[in-house]
């Protein structure tokens, strides 16, 4: 799921170097915690923030195929 998210997010970027993917696990969560470079943020979240909508059904929706936690997928300043 993290080679997804990042494979993803580097063909939107224009900086894919600056790409970085976190994981945070709670008992009932796993997090993902999104990072890009400067001027990317509006790239990744898209116009009336349909990239990042749709990005994180995929994650929601192969992740609920896999079974197990939820998943969460957050961009962070």
């Amino acid at each position: 799921m993290l080679e997804f998210i990042e494979q993803a997010i580097k063909l939107l970027v224009d900086k894919p170097d600056e790409v970085k993917v976190d994981i945070v696990e709670t008992e009932q969560r796993i997090i993902y915690e999104l990072t890009v470079g400067d001027g990317d943020y509006g790239k990744v979240i898209g116009k009336g923030g349909r990239n990042i909508s749709a990005i994180r059904t995929l994650v929601f929706a192969i992740n609920a195929k896999q079974g197990g936690k939820r998943a969460r997928l957050d961009v962070i300043d």
